[in-house]
């Protein structure tokens, strides 16, 4: 199978109204991945709904709702190419309810690129960037966005970017690996094409600033782990799991052991064979999407959530861990006893808080206070947790893929975060 260019998962953030859809349909569109005609229909749709200037929002904004309500709901995929990676844009909704899209997002991207508005930093501009950490975004582009809006003026672009440089600090991210580009999305300013009205400016524009982003590494020295999306039974072959190598490498005739499984013992069996985008391959590595198929497993032994290892390294499995946590969403207060959905790579477990050990400065790690009574919205902490059920995870130290979750409770998702250390199961 030919390898392409490196494949980049990149998210957009930032607060609502700051641009975002406007900045990603410009850039499709002048990188020529929306041709003329579409964008021609969403431009007379947006006039028909009375949001006459929103039609390259209208790209990523598919769903009827969102365009009559002007905002981002889902998050939406779209794929584009430059000289140097292939990447799949992950637009993420600034809105406060559409959170929880974010954090999926956010959890799958390599870079993220941070759109601000002339208005500058505001409270969600925070948020996304803690986010993005909490999450493991390593990579960071700032794209000061309506310059049109400050009539492309070079001290406003510097009063702004100073102001962001000091929440990107405040969040451990250092400002002289982040680009910065002065753009007006809207006018197409300094999005693909450079612009001549900001000759102070001589930096990439934010196409080219996408080149400059350095390919992930795959983790491929991690034991390897491969948590299950589904499990399939196909006449003639046998068992096929599916999912993704989020570390190590994965061979065939590798002896490998799914974790916890139905025995919650873990099952051992050998790799026959896998396959991806329907061709053979012999070995998978970290980002491939792959099935395969094994000796000695049967369908219902095993099932999505479980995961996949070497049997020299199994897949710990946790009864308690500890985790650092943000609370995002949550309509009143967590306390311990509560007892939420916490979504894992592919599991999804009802676990309970055991202890709230402490409230940590978000930006420093600095402890507020010992063992408060409850977390609320917009806190940082330490806590205990216990898996209702034998669940996989790893330490943040050992292999953070598999270290990072999402806490949702009746559709929404009130935090996110990622294990520390935990006690294995007996």
């Amino acid at each position: 199978m030919a390898k392409g260019k490196p494949h980049m998962n990149i998210v957009f953030v930032g607060h609502v109204d700051s641009g975002k859809s406007t900045t990603v349909g410009r850039l499709l569109f002048d990188s020529g991945a929306i041709d003329e005609a579409t964008m021609r229909k969403l431009k007379e749709k947006a006039e028909e709904l009375g949001k006459g200037g929103f039609e390259f929002a209208f790209v990523m904004d598919n769903l009827k709702e969102e365009r009559e309500r002007g905002v981002t709901i889902d998050l939406a995929h779209k794929q584009f190419h430059t000289p140097k990676f292939d990447f799949t844009i992950i637009d993420a909704p600034g809105h406060r309810d559409f959170i929880k899209n974010m954090i999926t997002g956010a959890s799958q991207a390599d870079a993220a690129v941070l759109v601000v508005s002339n208005v500058g930093v505001e409270p969600q501009t925070k948020e996304h960037v803690f986010l993005c950490k909490t999450l493991g975004v390593q990579q960071m582009i700032v794209a000061l966005n309506k310059m049109d809006v400050d009539n492309f003026d070079q001290q406003k672009f510097e009063k702004r970017k100073n102001d962001v440089t000091a929440v990107l600090k405040m969040y451990g991210y250092k400002p002289t690996d982040v680009q910065f580009i002065p753009v007006a999305s809207y006018l197409g300013e300094n999005v693909a094409k450079k612009s001549d009205k900001m000759p102070w400016y001589t930096g990439p524009t934010l196409v080219q600033s996408l080149d400059v982003l350095k390919e992930p590494e795959k983790p491929t020295q991690l034991p390897l782990r491969l948590p299950i999306q589904d499990v399939y039974k196909i006449s003639g072959i046998g068992t096929v799991p599916v999912g993704r190598v989020e570390s190590g490498i994965m061979k065939v005739n590798d002896k490998v052991i799914i974790m916890p499984a139905r025995s919650g013992k873990g099952i051992t069996g050998e790799v026959k064979s896998i396959e991806m985008h329907h061709e053979q391959i012999q070995q998978a590595e970290p980002g491939d999407n792959i099935g395969f198929n094994m000796r000695g497993v049967e369908a219902k032994d095993i099932a999505r959530g479980d995961v996949l290892a070497h049997t020299d390294k199994p897949a710990k499995v946790a009864s308690e861990f500890t985790a650092r946590i943000v609370v995002m969403n949550h309509p009143s207060v967590i306390t311990v006893g509560y007892t939420p959905v916490f979504h894992i790579h592919t599991s999804q477990i009802a676990a309970q808080f055991a202890e709230i050990v402490k409230k940590i400065d978000p930006a420093t790690g600095a402890t507020i206070q010992e063992h408060p009574d409850f977390i609320k919205n917009g806190d940082a902490a330490i806590v205990k947790i216990k898996p209702m059920q034998p669940v996989c995870i790893e330490k943040q130290s050992d292999i953070p893929q598999l270290s990072r979750f999402a806490i949702r409770d009746s559709g929404l998702t009130v935090a996110a975060g990622m294990c520390i250390d935990l006690v294995e199961k007996k």
